[in-house]
């Protein structure tokens, strides 16, 4: 049988129907499964009917839609907000579509491009595709063939934001899992935490050793952006000042007796990721100097070398010591304090979170169990009130330790006080102490413990006044005099 040219005219016209049911029913599908994202539309084209229709097509299906006639008014948009999708022609004066696609890749803007091009410039289309366009559309096109394509690249950019949300809480719960606790003090610290990783500010962590400083600054590395980049940490008093300015900037060969080979330096190694100095407090004068003209510059220069080489690194800083006073004293750059000092986060004492030591204890036994091969369950109750009433000079990791030894050496399914370090079992803390004796006092009892609360608090800030004074809530005037009546002399 002889198929003429009017009976495939026939069939194309019964079958055209089918085809627009069909993307009609495929747009839809999509539709339904789309969530009611706020999606920020940029259509691009020198001919106004185009953007017109465009305009309101999209607009009608409840997106946000602007529309400008070349590509160099596109990229002026681009610049000026963020847009999630982008359809463009591919001819258009001024700047092309191909122009555009290599500006967007040059500057890494974070958007999805459709293109539009005329039939029979398919060519053009799959050099635009190459260039980094997400997908293509013919001109001139079919109401559903537009909406279909649309759809698919919002759905696609719906399951990246989905994608992006479980890696963020991923990353959250692996980030904040080492630091244990939900006492107040805690929670404020991991509000704090979150809500300043994102962002490059440099952060100075303080408390008192064994607090986890450092499991701190891993934290906010692992829930920041730079979380695939590298963690590089590294204690300033633990090396010798003549080590330590090569570990940190580098050297290069010759620059002195023992360099050997060219040495990039923690700062460089740590490109893109996070340098955390710990105990920087004992920084010697003429290092902090330079690691004061890194923060400003962003920029090292190796010992031996005459360059500098540009680095993107962030800096969380820790230390033990109240460096105020170190800066009153002279042995820390005030210029210095202020630049590391840019968000300061306070790591609590164990004493001041005890409600804590139940789950520390728990998280501590199990990654004991793990890792030495025990079937510890827990502590007795005796054990369990020995620990809540010591007052943990050592902080987390005494207490680390402590469960360690007891999980070694204990000969029953859970911990007994007597499993514990001796002076955990025999120490007696000043508040145990005032408040198991027989005084009945209230004057007496309250002068104790205000000689108790006053003590510790010069401690905490190494001896300065006027911010012990803040921490105890009373004025600088009347801790001068408490001082005084009780002969405290620190």
């Amino acid at each position: 049988m002889k198929i003429s040219p009017k009976m495939l005219g026939d069939v194309a016209a019964s079958v055209a129907p089918v085809v627009s049911s069909v993307r009609s029913l495929r747009f839809h599908i999509y539709k339904n499964r789309m969530s009611s994202d706020d999606i920020d539309i940029l259509v691009i084209d020198d001919e106004e009917s185009i953007r017109h229709m465009l305009t309101m097509l999209l607009g009608g299906e409840g997106w946000k839609v602007v529309a400008v006639e070349d590509g160099q008014e596109g990229l002026k948009e681009l610049l000026a907000r963020s847009y999630d999708l982008v359809l463009t022609d591919v001819r258009m004066p001024t700047m092309d579509g191909l122009e555009l696609l290599a500006e967007i890749d040059e500057r890494e803007l974070d958007t999805t491009v459709i293109v539009m091009s005329a039939f029979g410039n398919r060519q053009l289309a799959v050099e635009a595709l190459k260039a980094g366009a997400y997908d293509y559309i013919d001109k001139p096109f079919q109401r559903d063939e537009i909406l279909l394509t649309v759809v698919k690249a919002v759905e696609r950019l719906r399951l990246r934001r989905e994608n992006a949300d479980l890696r963020r809480q991923v990353s959250k719960k692996k980030g904040l899992d080492r630091l244990i606790g939900q006492s107040e003090p805690m929670e404020n610290v991991f509000a704090l935490i979150e809500k300043v990783s994102e962002f490059k500010s440099t952060i100075l962590l303080t408390g008192e050793s064994g607090t986890g400083k450092e499991l701190a600054a891993r934290a906010i590395h692992e829930l920041s952006p730079r979380t695939d980049q590298p963690f590089i940490a590294i204690n300033c008093g633990a090396i010798p000042p003549n080590l330590l300015e090569s570990e940190l900037f580098g050297h290069v060969k010759g620059a002195f007796t023992d360099a050997t080979t060219d040495k990039k330096g923690l700062f460089m190694a740590a490109d893109g990721g996070t340098l955390f100095l710990d105990e920087v407090a004992e920084l010697p004068m003429e290092l902090q100097i330079k690691l004061l003209r890194v923060l400003q510059e962003n920029e090292v220069r190796r010992i031996g070398e005459s360059v500098t080489h540009d680095i993107d690194v962030r800096i969380i800083a820790a230390t033990l010591h109240n460096l105020e006073k170190r800066v009153e004293e002279g042995h820390f750059r005030e210029d210095l304090f202020y630049r590391l000092h840019v968000i300061g986060i306070d790591l609590p004492p164990l004493r001041e979170r005890l409600e804590d030591i139940p789950l520390l204890v728990d998280h501590f036994i199990a990654e004991q169990n793990q890792r030495l091969g025990t079937d510890i369950e827990g502590l007795s109750p005796d054990a369990m009130d020995t620990l809540q009433n010591y007052h943990w000079p050592g902080n987390v990791r005494e207490l680390h330790n402590c469960i360690e030894r007891g999980v070694v050496i204990s000969s029953d399914a859970h911990i007994d006080r007597a499993d514990l370090p001796a002076a955990i079992r025999t120490s007696d803390s000043p508040l145990r102490s005032l408040f198991n004796s027989d005084e009945l006092s209230i004057k007496k009892l309250s002068a104790r413990l205000e000689r108790i609360l006053i003590t510790r608090a010069l401690q905490k800030t190494d001896g300065n006044r006027t911010h012990a004074a803040k921490l105890l809530e009373i004025s600088h005037r009347a801790l001068l005099y408490k001082l005084k009546d009780y002969d405290i002399d620190l």
